[in-house]
């Protein structure tokens, strides 16, 4: 067998044992950044707590003001549709699963053949701020198709990276949204 025949195998092994390892390896992925908001929890909780609002600090409502955005209901339960030609927006919906008054709203996220994820923002009163913590967690491999699976698996290595400066984004545009409105 010839030397490069040889370097063609090794190379092609490499990639199944590479390829396989996607399906092995762990798959969930925990994403957070927080900040603190010059303002009461009650100040802060009316602009997490109904998607009407986030388009006024979301990163991605920013990064596509052409998306098409779709809200039904208010509290638990309400649901925000979105379509975006933009790839870093896309397309998907964010239910509110749990709502609790100042302190905590959970979402749940679909992505379609992206997979799935779920939100949280928390809020923790601290004198007259409020120290606000908004995280992700997924596994990877959810709702993903199979063959793409192993892919997915090594995206979420670089989840923190990708999706953290999205979300100290949003948290900087919330926070000034919040300190200046309280100022009123």
């Amino acid at each position: 067998m010839s030397l490069v025949m040889k370097f063609i195998g090794g190379l092609v092994g490499l990639f199944v044992i590479i390829f396989a390892l996607g399906f092995v390896l762990p798959s969930g992925v925990h994403v957070e950044r927080d900040t603190i908001i010059n303002a009461p929890p009650a100040a802060v909780f009316p602009w997490v707590s109904d998607f009407e609002r986030w388009e006024a600090w979301s990163p991605w409502a920013a990064k596509d003001p052409d998306a098409v955005m779709q809200i039904a209901g208010s509290g638990l339960g309400q649901t925000m549709t979105w379509q975006s030609d933009n790839p870093e927006v896309g397309s998907g919906s964010q239910t509110v699963v749990e709502l609790l008054e100042d302190r905590l709203l959970k979402t749940h996220l679909e992505f379609g053949d992206r997979g799935r994820a779920d939100a949280t923002i928390r809020r923790q009163p601290q004198a007259d701020k409020t120290l606000i913590t908004w995280s992700l967690d997924t596994d990877m491999r959810d709702g993903v198709p199979a063959l793409q699976q192993p892919i997915s698996t090594y995206m979420g290595f670089f989840m923190d990276a990708m999706m953290g400066p999205e979300y100290e984004a949003g948290l900087q545009q919330l926070q000034a949204i919040v300190e200046e409105s309280n100022k009123a």
